[in-house]
């Protein structure tokens, strides 16, 4: 088994505030025993503003510092933040802790419902997996959850569960897109999907840009049968869950979906 832990919370602009957050929440969650801790995507800043200006390397001193807090843990951190592209940006996911320090930049950029990452954002290139306690991580983030077969090539790889950091855009049937997403891509590749989104701003008052996507809470965790195993509600929130890595085994096994793929 393997405790992991995702830490629904709401990014504010600023990178210091979040990182004393990421601190906060790392120490509960070590303390009730996750090995693998996950923010949201942004965790460095949200959505809403310019992202050049906050932008930093994986050397840099919030990623150093994010780094530090993983090692005083002792657990694998894994934070949505922005790292230096040109003009623009990647959004990268932070991997840190447990003697790793590694990034994954996200594939599928939300060219979507009215919004263009691509304008400030660099999409990325590479597959990311770790292994913790036996048990294989793979990566991705938010819009990539629309493309199934990211996760059955992570699955291919050997990846018992998913973490999937978000922050995910509100509006008329996005919440149940999100559960329904989320599960699907649990159930067509036999894995856990780790779903930590950004809290709902509105469940504790936070004024942020409408027009941004900056969260909608309803983390969740899937099971590799697409059953929900935990879900967390809108506003902040700690969930911790277990992972049986052989139930990816199972899944995979009863529903040959990678074996019988003709594509």
């Amino acid at each position: 088994m393997l405790r992991v832990a995702l830490c629904q919370l709401t990014s504010s602009a600023d990178p210091e505030t979040n990182l004393r957050s990421v601190r906060e929440w790392t120490r509960s969650a070590a303390e009730r025993g996750a090995r693998v801790v996950v923010f949201p995507e942004a965790t460095l800043a949200r959505f809403g503003g310019p992202l050049a200006p906050v932008a930093q390397s994986l050397d840099g001193p919030w990623a150093g510092a994010v780094r530090e807090i993983a090692d005083e843990a002792g657990v694998l951190v894994v934070a949505g933040m922005f790292t230096p592209d040109g003009e623009r940006v990647r959004n990268t996911l932070l991997i840190t802790g447990l003697g790793r320090h590694l990034g994954y930049d996200k594939l599928h950029l939300y060219d979507a419902f009215g919004f263009r990452e691509s304008d400030t954002v660099a999409a990325g290139h590479h597959q990311v997996t770790v292994t913790v306690d036996d048990v294989t991580l793979g990566f991705a983030t938010c819009y990539d959850v629309r493309f199934p077969e990211l996760f059955q090539a992570l699955a291919e790889q050997g990846a018992h569960a998913v973490a999937l950091p978000a922050s995910w855009g509100a509006g008329r049937g996005k919440r149940a897109q999100w559960d329904l997403l989320v599960r699907a891509r649990a159930l067509d590749s036999g894995s856990w999907v780790l779903a930590c989104g950004q809290a709902d701003p509105s469940a504790t008052g936070v004024e942020v840009n409408p027009k941004a996507p900056t969260g909608i809470g309803y983390s969740l965790v899937a099971d590799p049968f697409g059953g929900v195993a935990a879900q967390a509600g809108a506003a902040p929130e700690l969930l911790l869950t277990d992972l049986d890595p052989a139930a990816a085994d199972r899944s995979r096994a009863a529903t040959a979906v990678l074996a019988n793929r003709r594509l």
